[in-house]
């Protein structure tokens, strides 16, 4: 896709990948409409880039109609990037995390990039062009240790953009689906201090934004802005009991002392 002068909706865009991303389509020419649930902190990044800000809850199918809305009156909508995320853990076993943890995980990973086809998907089967980009996580092709309800509905998002891909190529919609590891973002709840040395494993927005983009440009379905994720799913695919043998190994060397995980010791390795 090339994407100069498209009219591109990125969700989630007031920081982290979103806001790297905004920036890169920006420099390829796009026209924006940017929105995130923080209107404060998405209004100067927004003007900056010379973009349209709207104020969005994802997980809000109104609120989602309406960003369409506001952004259509650009025109037609080229390409819409559903990013809107969050972690929080579990307290204890893997079925600890509360209702209402796996009711958000669900509605923010998953019912967000939803709303957001079942609103674009009318108009561009019937103009036969248009693409969605859904961001997922490397934990929706693999697992994120302690946090089922993340890996859970990671896993739902890159099925739904499956089922998207498989029953909309021939109605001329392009779709691609992103898997990152680790970025250093909000999500990660590091300290300033851990974010600003270079982590093992932790890639900068930016790099994930470029990785995005040139998966974008090509058209790709998978984008996996750490490329050693394709061999850690070929291992799971074909190896699936080593693999969880292997998993439970890392899993332990990240407790500590009272047996909790220690998602620092992710970053110290």
């Amino acid at each position: 896709m090339n994407l100069q002068n498209k009219i591109v909706v990125v969700t989630g865009a007031a920081n982290g990948i979103g806001a790297a991303v905004a920036r890169a389509f920006s420099a390829k020419g796009a026209r924006l409409v940017l929105s995130d649930i923080n209107l404060e902190a998405l209004q100067p990044f927004a003007a900056e880039l010379k973009a349209v800000a709207v104020e969005c809850d994802a997980t809000s199918e109104a609120d989602i109609l309406n960003l369409v809305a506001q952004a259509e009156k650009l025109g037609p909508i080229d390409l819409f990037f559903s990013n809107a995320g969050y972690a929080e853990g579990e307290p204890s076993h893997a079925a600890s995390a509360s209702n209402a943890t796996w009711e958000k995980n669900w509605q923010l990973h998953v019912m967000a990039h939803v709303y957001a086809s079942r609103a674009l998907l009318p108009k561009m089967i019937e103009r036969s062009e248009g693409y969605l980009v859904n961001v997922a996580s490397a934990a929706g092709l693999l697992q994120q240790i302690s946090d089922a309800a993340y890996s859970a509905t990671k896993h739902a998002a890159v099925s739904f953009a499956e089922s998207l891909a498989i029953s909309h190529a021939d109605d001329g919609i392009k779709v691609s689906v992103v898997c990152p590891q680790y970025v250093n973002t909000n999500i990660l709840s590091l300290t300033e201090e851990e974010r600003a040395a270079e982590l093992p494993g932790v890639i900068t927005p930016e790099e994930c934004a470029r990785v995005i983009v040139e998966g974008i440009e090509q058209e790709k379905f998978l984008i996996l802005p750490h490329s050693e994720v394709q061999g850690y799913v070929e291992h799971r695919a074909v190896e699936r009991e080593a693999w969880l043998d292997g998993m439970r190994r890392y899993r332990r060397s990240l407790l500590d002392g009272d047996g909790n995980v220690d998602f620092r010791r992710i970053f110290s390795k």
